[in-house]
Formats: structure tokens, sequence, C-alpha cells
């Protein structure tokens, strides 16, 4: 009996790892009223950096803290797919301060996907991830204020959370929380990898 109690506690914890990271303050969530999240409210007012087939009209939003180790799953899940569709990382500040200048640095940064690579390998290997000014430029800060925003607006719960349009159905599809390739692909409406 008590190895099926473990068991069942490993099992419950490795859910729980998938959700993702949620805010700790959900006071500011609460100051703007919500919007149902759509891929043209997010395409048009997020601001983030683009990786994978540049030329896919099919994209697929993903707000990211970058202190969450569930976006850096997702990151590295997202890899098969991106000769594929194209995803747009946004950054967002909900985890602890260091996401405001890790995140102004991503957005800045010359490679934003190598960087990206580098902060998630990082970030996963418990080293906290990339280096970045105390001071970041003003208008990055401000990029990623107004994500946090648009991400508190839409609804969003935790990180990461993904909006996008899927491929087979035409539906804009939202969902929170890292998954494997296969399960991604699904949700975006493609074949898997």
């Amino acid at each position: 009996m008590s190895r099926r109690r473990l068991l069942l506690g490993a099992v419950a914890a490795s859910c729980l790892t998938l959700l993702g990271c949620s805010k700790k303050d959900t006071a500011a969530a609460a100051d703007s009223p919500k919007r149902a999240p759509s891929v043209e409210i997010v395409a048009a007012e997020a601001r983030g950096f683009t990786v994978g087939a540049m030329m896919s009209t099919h994209a697929v939003y993903v707000f990211f803290d970058p202190q969450c180790p569930h976006c850096a799953q997702l990151w590295q899940a997202s890899a098969a797919l991106q000769k594929k569709v194209k995803f747009i990382w946004i950054p967002v500040a909900i985890i602890n301060p260091s996401s405001t200048s890790q995140g102004a640095a991503l957005l800045a940064a010359a490679d934003p996907s190598r960087s990206m690579d580098e902060h998630e390998k990082s970030l996963l290997a418990g080293s906290g991830g990339i280096s970045a000014s105390a001071s970041p430029a003003p208008d990055m800060v401000q990029a990623i204020k107004a994500n946090t925003r648009l991400f508190n607006n839409l609804g969003g719960e935790s990180v990461p959370f993904i909006v996008v349009r899927n491929a087979r159905s035409g539906q804009t599809v939202t969902r929170a929380g890292s998954m494997q390739s296969a399960a991604l692909a699904e949700l975006i409406g493609i074949d898997p990898p």
C-alpha cells in the first residue's frame, strides 16, 4: 500500500510540474477588465521575438516569464516544430524582479533565439538564466510591463500561456503550461514531428 501512495504522490508531483508558473500577486490582474484571448489582439499589442518558420502565416504566441522552468521546457519542446510554424515568444514579469531584466535582455538581443537557448539551458540547469543589466533600457522595461498587462487582461493565470489559431479548426485556442512536442503540435493543429 505504501508503494502505491508513493507512486501516486510522484504522479501528482509530475502533473503539478507540467502546469506552469503562476502569478504571485493576483491583485494586479484585477485592475483591468478581462478580454477573450484572440490571435489578432496578441499580434497587435504584444512585443516579442520570433523564431521558427519566419515566412509561415501560422503563428503561435507564447507568453513566458524568463524565470519559469516550465517555459524553458516548452521552449525545448517547440524546437521540433519550428520548421513548420513561427513562434512569437512574449516576455512577461510575474515571478520576480529578474524576470523584467532578463526579458528586456532577450527582447534586445541581436540573436534572440540563440540568447533564449542559452538562457533556458542555464535556467534548467539551476543557474538562473542569462545575466542581464540591472538597469535595462526604459523602452524594454515598458514593453515587458505592457506584455504583462496584456497577459493579465487576457485572463492569463500561469506561464507559459499559448494563444494560437488551430490550423485544422480555425478556432483560437489557449493553453497554460508546458507540454511535449506532440501535444503542442496537436494544440496548434499540425502534424507531430
